[in-house]
This record gives structure tokens, C-alpha cells and sequence, in this order.
């Protein structure tokens, strides 16, 4: 997959083979709704025999547009959102950097600039895709901005039970600590990378040694509590046990979430090393223990329940 990054104005012209078929939007975290639309524009990019592009945005729009924090939690890294696509099989990944200057443009002069000059044949986007100022551009205008000079292919809602299927939805049940929901709307569980850190070494102290994750505070993460994971280290997968929370048992001097992981029949040393923590079921929340007997109890529960789910 070739990304092309795009700034505003831009000088990127395409080749003679890159007019494609692109899907447009933000697509955080890739879920069955935006995989409905990737898949139409795949089908049409076979069908016309085009390739197969994405447009997306970094940072997310409202990070600019609501002029909040500096930096919003994402459902997957950019990383991770290159991999997924070039799993899927686009060819092209059109980055607009978005800033100040591209949140009041014009919803016509968007589409001249960043559609029709990069000669997308067709474009495919969500039922409430907007564009331009104030998302004054829609589904609804598409038809007029495009003045014919391509297609337009819109996707309807997805649904998955009685609600839609969203980014939106995808956070509350992650607040809830249901990743086992997440995953069946991502179709994959959701994925924190890190880098492995120095910590207390209590862990080894009481038979759990635990690899601490240094994690990028924009990513998401589930509520606090105990979870089955499997971890993903040099492209070999492990099962483990991993605990996101304040440590409550024992003093945690800086008051901040850590996230621990004890990575079953593994004795390697990790430190530094990038790892992933894939989120399978919540086991519990965490509790504060009067004595650390009663913690090692709990872990070799916990442990015994994980063991049986794989």
C-alpha cells in the first residue's frame, strides 16, 4: 500500500494508474460499519477495474474543530490502521493532515481540491460523512459539488443488534469493560501496543512477574480491572493476565494507571521491546488487599479462570 501524505494546498498529482475508487472518512478503529464501506469500494474498484484507495484524516477533526485537548484516544494507532488496510487490500492511503486552515474550507473548494484533483473516479462514504466548514457539506450536496466529475456511491447505516454499529458505541462498552463486545464489532479485539518498561518488580516478588507497558496516552484503554489477553511478541502470540489499574494493593506514589502484564510459560526479558496487548474478556475489577497472601490467592484464581478459557 503506498501512503501519500497531503497537506494543504498540495502538489501530489497522481499517475495515470492511480485513478481509483476511494473510500472517504475518518475510520477509527475499523469496525464492521466502516469494513461495510471499505468493502463496497473494493467491489467497485474490481468491478471498474480501479485501484483501491482510502482517504482519511490525522489528527481526528475535532481535536481541531472543537479546540479541545491536544490529543484525542484513539481506537487504533495510525499504525495499526496501515496494517488493517493493507490486510484489506487498498492500494492507496490519501493522509490529509488536517489543521485550521482545512476545517474552513469551503465545502466546494474540499472536494475540487482533495477529490477532484487526485482524479478518484468514484467515491464511496458513510450516510453521514460531512465535509467542509462546519460540516456544512454532506451526502446531500455530494451530488452538486461533484459537477459530474465522478461518481458517487453512498453506504447506508450498519446495525448489529438494535443499535448501530460506531466508534461511539465501541467506547461506552469499553468503559464498561466489554471488550468481548468490542471484538465482535471490530471483528479483531482491540490492540494497545507499548513498550515494555522497568518497573517495581513486586511482580517477581510473589511468582507474577509482569511486563509494564508504557502506553501512549492516545490510545484507549478499557476500564480498570483484570483481563485475559493475548500478547503479540515478534509475531508469535501469548496468552496472559493483565492488570490496568492503580495498584491499590500496594502504594502507587504516582496515582496512574499502569498496565501489567504476566505472560503465562514466559521467562524472556523484554525490557524496551514493543509489544502488543490484545484485549479478550474482563475477568474482574481490582481490589485492594489487606495482605499480599490474599493477592497471591487471588492471581492463582484468576489464573486457574484464564487457563480454562484457551
Amino acid at each position: 500500500m503506498k501512503t501519500i501524505d497531503l497537506e494543504y494546498p498540495f502538489d501530489y498529482r497522481p499517475s495515470e494508474d492511480e485513478h481509483a475508487v476511494c473510500a472517504i472518512g475518518f475510520f477509527d478503529g475499523i469496525h464492521k460499519g466502516h469494513q461495510y464501506v471499505l468493502q463496497t469500494a473494493k467491489d467497485l474498484a474490481n468491478r471498474l477495474n480501479k485501484k483501491l484507495a482510502v482517504m482519511t484524516f490525522t489528527p481526528h477533526p475535532s481535536v481541531v474543530i472543537k479546540g479541545g485537548p491536544t490529543y484525542f484516544t484513539y481506537l487504533n494507532t495510525f499504525h495499526q490502521k496501515q496494517q488493517i488496510l493493507t490486510d484489506f487490500g487498498v492500494d492507496l492511503l490519501y493522509v490529509i493532515h488536517f489543521n485550521p486552515t482545512v476545517a474552513q474550507l469551503d465545502p466546494q473548494v474540499f472536494i475540487d481540491h482533495y477529490i477532484v484533483e487526485l482524479n478518484i473516479s468514484k467515491l464511496v462514504c458513510g450516510f453521514d460523512f460531512t465535509y467542509g466548514y462546519r460540516g456544512a457539506g454532506n451526502v446531500n450536496t455530494l451530488i452538486n459539488h461533484s459537477k459530474e466529475r465522478f461518481g458517487i456511491h453512498v453506504v447506508e447505516k450498519l446495525n448489529e443488534g438494535s443499535e448501530k454499529v460506531s466508534s461511539t458505541r465501541i467506547r461506552a462498552l469499553l468503559a464498561d469493560g466489554k471488550v468481548e463486545e468490542v471484538k465482535a464489532l471490530l471483528t479483531r479485539p482491540l490492540m494497545t501496543e507499548g513498550t515494555v518498561i522497568h518497573g517495581y518488580k513486586r511482580g517477581r516478588e510473589i511468582g507474577y512477574p509482569t511486563a509494564n507497558i508504557a502506553v501512549d496516552p492516545e490510545q484507549i484503554m478499557p476500564k480498570t480491572g483484570v483481563y485475559y489477553v493475548t500478547v503479540l511478541i515478534d509475531e508469535q502470540t501469548f496468552h496472559g493476565m493483565a492488570s490496568l489499574g492503580y495498584n491499590p494493593t500496594f502504594e502507587n506514589v504516582e496515582n496512574e494507571i499502569k498496565c501489567e502484564v504476566h505472560i503465562f510459560d514466559f521467562n524472556q526479558m523484554l525490557y524496551d521491546k514493543s509489544i502488543t496487548v490484545c484485549w479478550q474478556k474482563y475477568i474482574r475489577p481490582e481490589y485492594k488487599f489487606d495482605h499480599v497472601d490474599q493477592l497471591i490467592d487471588q492471581l492463582e484464581v484468576d489464573e486457574q479462570e484464564i487457563r480454562q478459557l484457551f
